[in-house]
């Protein structure tokens, strides 16, 4: 495994981070629960194996995440560095962050936490939950009390807030979205490094959408790897702005892969990633010929998410990006970061068409889009 100065925190992290969402699960009675035994292992395999940065978040895996993670790290607690989040919207007044904090060490059966991030914050959002809350000076005080070591945030917002949150000056690590599809936050991360920041990728398979590449991607580039999988983590650590990459591991399978490959000291070469950079630059020209991703289109009077619709069916038409495309179209509704509804509920009132910049025929589409991507 090879390991990276981490911003100006003083330490060194393994080149791959073990991400705690998609932990094993099983059922007992009516409930889902982590499968203890098996993530134990996978957890236990991943530090065997050179990793020493482990992530969570209050919510994960049912909220039993940080709870498991806890007890594979108790015996080798020293060794390794723990990262979980504080969930913002559930820090509605004044002594919530602190409540909470100290909620989760219980439910990690630790003294500390090295990274606690503000979970995926925004820059106005940020400071409108700090003026109803002061989580901010509370989250100072936990620091100079030891029960947090580095201040951080994990971020979804628009890259510009990126650099806008940095800009404030308190926090030592970020955690942020970037992959061969998605490089949006290409920029900010590059400041953030420039800033001292240390800086973890979430999603360096793009939450499936790179590895559900059609596996002759990496032929057709003339890149020499086992998968498309190690394809994507390459690409990542191939940036000499990134730290880390976290992966959402959910078998001994995957965690001896990832391993492997972030053990791999020699980087995608300068042709390998341009031959990435081109090919992602023109499936996007292709795509942006159905739909650019503007939102123009909503608010929908019937509250049909109409980009992300767009969104899964220009992964499943231009990538070829089947299984994800269908999952992210079921997600719509169902899961907090996906509002909305599906393409069903459209009423074909044509709103939409005419707010529309590109012209898109949307009431059409639609019909197409649900026909291709309902399971």
């Amino acid at each position: 495994m090879e390991y990276n100065k981490f911003g100006n925190t003083g330490i060194k992290i393994s080149r791959l981070g073990f991400g705690g969402m998609r932990f094993p699960m099983t059922k007992v009675g009516d409930k889902n629960v982590v499968d203890d035994e098996k993530t134990i292992e996978m957890l236990l395999k991943g530090y065997e194996l050179g990793i020493n940065y482990f992530d969570t978040a209050y919510f994960y895996c049912e909220g039993l995440s940080e709870n498991t993670l806890g007890k594979a790290l108790k015996a080798i607690r020293n060794k390794v560095y723990v990262s979980t989040k504080s969930p913002g919207h559930l820090v509605k007044k004044e002594g919530d962050y602190r409540r909470i904090l100290e909620e989760q060490l219980t439910k990690l059966d630790m003294d500390f936490i090295d990274f606690y991030h503000f979970h995926g914050i925004g820059y106005e959002g940020f400071l409108d939950i700090d003026k109803k809350t002061k989580w901010l000076s509370e989250a100072q005080k936990a620091k100079e009390e030891g029960l947090i070591r580095h201040i951080s945030f994990s971020f979804h917002d628009k890259p510009e807030n990126m650099i806008k949150l940095i800009d404030i000056g308190i926090f030592e690590s970020v955690l942020c979205q970037y992959n061969a599809i998605d490089r949006s936050n290409e920029e900010a991360i590059s400041y953030a490094k420039s800033k001292g920041l240390g800086v973890v990728i979430m999603g360096p398979v793009g939450g499936g959408r790179v590895s559900g590449l059609p596996k002759e991607v990496a032929k057709k580039l003339g890149i020499k790897v086992n998968s498309n999988a190690e394809l994507a983590l390459r690409f990542v650590l191939s940036n000499p702005d990134i730290d880390c990459a976290l992966s959402g591991m959910e078998n001994i399978d995957m965690v001896v892969e990832n391993c492997s490959t972030a053990s791999n000291i020699q980087p995608l070469s300068d042709d390998e990633i341009k031959a990435i950079n081109n090919m992602m630059e023109e499936n996007k020209r292709l795509s942006e010929l159905y739909c650019t991703g503007c939102s123009y289109c909503i608010p929908c009077p019937q509250g049909v998410n109409i980009p992300h619709i767009f969104q899964m069916m220009n992964f499943y038409r231009i990538y070829g990006i089947e299984e994800y495309s269908k999952n992210g179209y079921a997600e719509i509704g169902t899961n907090p970061w996906v509002p909305g509804k599906r393409a069903d509920a459209c009423t074909e009132c044509g709103i939409c068409e005419t707010k529309c910049p590109q012209k898109i025929k949307i009431r059409e589409q639609l019909k197409d889009c649900h026909k291709a991507l309902s399971v």
